[in-house]
């Protein structure tokens, strides 16, 4: 392993001076894709300089226990080899983590697609609330979020929401999000006040570059057709709504939210993408399915996920039993503890597969 950090702090020293070469300074590709580099190393580097400085000062300690010395003394170096000991097994411990494979995909923007499932109009209000529970935790993070698509129920629900999270770091917290998310309440509309279970399907995709998937004209077929919902004068009056479908695969997206109908068509690609490399992803991941299912899933869409109980004022996460009485919170956006634990789990999971 220190062989490994040596080689990462050697090549983080030398980003150093490639970032202040005036030929690098001058090409902007290669300045960015530099400090991107050290960006993602700059963690690790500075957990291994210290863990270096505190194995330095733990060995003179221990060099200085054995010598001659006065109670007090012996008492200070005990209380600092205490410390130091403390200190390097925690450097140790986070070391193992930095160290540990990284999705390629953790410091994208995502995709994220919300649809009512089993439950009618309550399944659509219920992705309405998931909606706003994931835009007010992307808020918490400094994170810009853009709707690209909504189809809207009667009762002001979502049947299908589709928007773009923008933040570094956004898809490495929201890809565990990706499954069924059951709720359990009295719906508005029940009059008797019998708990009803409905569905919504959450999937978390990776934002898709142009460089990351390419789509050729040729494979395309570009529909347009008038906006429904809400959307001033445009709505029902000009063809602005664009429908792209992929002719090879069959994968469709479409946005009507904008005005304008070239708007709308870059928006499409743009999900089209995603929606691409994330069928690609999962048909790769298929191959090795018993080798790569850990215990945070799949992140298969029909795959249950969690559980939010009303009445109870409960939410369950299935997939490593964490259970948290703060529901109203938790719709609030309040899900870091889920996405730390999540989090957690699945580097527990790496670290045993390494061991």
């Amino acid at each position: 392993m220190l062989d490994r950090l040596q080689a990462l702090a050697d090549r983080y020293d030398k980003l150093s001076e490639l970032l202040c070469d005036p030929d690098v300074a001058s090409d902007s590709k290669r300045l960015r894709d530099y400090s991107k580099e050290q960006s993602d190393l700059q963690p690790t580097y500075e957990a291994y300089i210290e863990y270096r400085k505190v194995t330095e000062e733990l060995d003179a300690a221990k060099q200085l226990q054995g010598e001659k010395l006065d109670d007090e003394m012996r008492e200070m170096v005990k209380f600092e080899i205490d410390e130091l000991s403390t200190r390097k097994t925690e450097l140790e411990e986070l070391i193992h983590v930095l160290l540990l494979p990284k999705d390629p995909n953790d410091d994208k923007n995502v995709i994220v697609e919300i649809r009512g499932a089993a439950g009618g109009d309550e399944a659509a209000l219920f992705a309405a609330d998931l909606y706003r529970m994931y835009t007010r935790f992307a808020d918490t993070q400094g994170w810009k979020v853009e709707v690209l698509d909504t189809n809207v129920s009667d009762l002001g629900g979502f049947k299908e929401v589709t928007f773009l999270i923008n933040g570094r770091g956004a898809y490495s917290k929201l890809k565990f999000e990706s499954g069924a998310h059951r709720v359990q309440r009295i719906p508005t509309t029940e009059s008797g006040g019998r708990i009803h279970t409905s569905t919504s399907t959450v999937a978390v995709m990776p934002e898709a570059e142009e460089v990351d998937i390419e789509i050729h004209d040729r494979d395309i077929r570009v529909d347009t057709f008038c906006s429904s919902g809400a959307g001033g004068q445009s709505v029902n009056t000009t063809k602005s709504a664009v429908r792209v479908t992929h002719m090879p695969t069959g994968i469709m997206a479409t946005c009507q939210d904008g005005k304008s109908q070239n708007s709308n068509k870059e928006k499409a690609l743009q999900v089209l993408r995603a929606r691409i490399s994330d069928m690609m992803r999962q048909e790769e991941e298929a191959k090795y399915a018993g080798e790569r299912k850990s215990k945070v899933g799949t992140g298969d869409r029909s795959e249950r996920i969690r559980t939010y109980n009303f009445p109870q004022s409960r939410v369950t996460d299935h997939r490593i039993g964490l259970t948290l009485h703060k529901l109203d919170q938790v719709m609030n956006g309040e899900i870091e503890e889920i996405v730390s634990a999540l989090t957690l789990a699945e580097q527990a999971d790496l670290m045993a597969k390494e061991a």
